[in-house]
């Protein structure tokens, strides 16, 4: 017997009207608009505050970056408004545009002027001076071992990638928008360096450890 898909949930009256006044003609339309970016603008400027204290020499700064972000996820939601099912409130909805692209503009403008690591330079940071030391000589024998396969094994590319996300800590937005690439193709590259590095370490009896960075950032 088959399965029929789940009835998608029905959309509430408050999003309804949203929708009706977003698609209309004229001056309906550009107060429905003018609505929404005071919306988004709110959202942008609590996630900026909200980020605050991390990035202290962005201060002044804050209320452009929140404008610049609004802008951007206005054009967003109304790009998108036929992907709205109603599974949430759509002010709900459009608030995810506005605290990505805010979160976004927030990392870009913080690498702003910055050199993107793309060496691993940071090799003992994974070390630890608490371990036996057994332990110390087998963590300083896998290090070896990834150091090794990592120039060894991956690709140039896969290299600059792995190195700047997993072991240097670049944001994926910044390393996408300085190789002139996306964060789809940066994360796939990541997959398939991972990939590589576990299948080669895991021949050559090692195991890859969390450190080498499951999510990019």
């Amino acid at each position: 017997m088959s399965v029929l898909p789940a009835a998608a949930p029905p959309i509430d009256d408050a999003s309804r009207e949203w929708l009706r006044a977003l698609r209309a003609d004229g001056a309906a339309r550009d107060e429905a608009v003018a609505r929404l970016h005071a919306l988004l603008l709110r959202a942008a400027r609590f996630e900026a505050a909200r980020r605050r204290g991390r990035l202290p020499h962005l201060r002044d700064e804050l209320e452009e970056i929140a404008h610049e972000a609004a802008g951007d996820a206005l054009i967003g939601v109304l790009g998108h408004l036929d992907d709205f099912r109603g599974e949430s409130r759509f002010t709900t909805w459009v608030y995810k545009f506005a605290l990505l692209e805010t979160a976004v503009k927030l990392r870009k403008r913080a690498w702003q002027g910055r050199e993107v690591p793309l060496e691993p330079e940071t090799w003992s940071l994974f070390g630890s001076d608490a371990l036996e030391p057994g332990e110390q000589a087998e963590q300083g024998e896998l290090l070896a071992a990834v150091q090794r396969a990592i120039s060894e094994v991956l690709t140039p590319h896969q290299r600059r990638v792995l190195v700047a996300l997993a072991l240097n800590g670049v944001p994926i937005d910044v390393l996408a928008e300085r190789l002139n690439t996306t964060r789809g193709a940066l994360y796939k590259t990541l997959h398939d360096a991972r990939r590589k590095l576990r299948k080669h370490l895991g021949d050559s009896g090692f195991a890859l450890e969390a450190w080498l960075g499951e999510e990019a950032r």
